[in-house]
């Protein structure tokens, strides 16, 4: 009876031993342009401790194309601010500004605009 609890066993960890590759349909391009935001620090009410040089000014945008998907939201906003600060090496954005607007305008029938300084912190060592 033991050698047939034995058996699998041994298959099963055999099995893990053997030379495995993993093939996906995502690529590491798509991968860094996802996740490019969170390489910026947001400074929304608050501002930086560090010293910190201005790199210029970012405007980041939501929309809403259709009319019964979700309302531009302030947070795209912010996030598609921090994703073009990223664009021109910044690691930080200050938030100046943001603003939702409910009336159509321009192919949206709701749009979020923030509005922030890109910068680069120093990193003190």
């Amino acid at each position: 009876m033991k050698h047939l609890v034995f058996l699998p066993l041994a298959v099963l960890l055999g099995a893990c031993g053997s030379n495995y590759t993993f093939n996906s349909n995502l690529n590491k391009k798509a991968f860094k342009e996802y996740f490019k935001p969170s390489e910026v620090k947001l400074f929304d009410h608050t501002q930086p401790t560090v010293p910190y040089d201005v790199l210029g000014l970012v405007q980041g945008t939501a929309c809403q194309s259709v009319a019964n998907s979700t309302p531009a939201s302030l947070a795209n906003a912010r996030t598609d601010a921090r994703r073009k600060a990223a664009d021109i090496k910044a690691n930080g954005l200050i938030i100046k500004s943001c603003t939702q607007l409910k009336e159509p305008e321009a192919g949206c029938y709701s749009s979020a605009v923030c509005v922030g300084q890109a910068i680069r912190l120093q990193v003190q060592d």
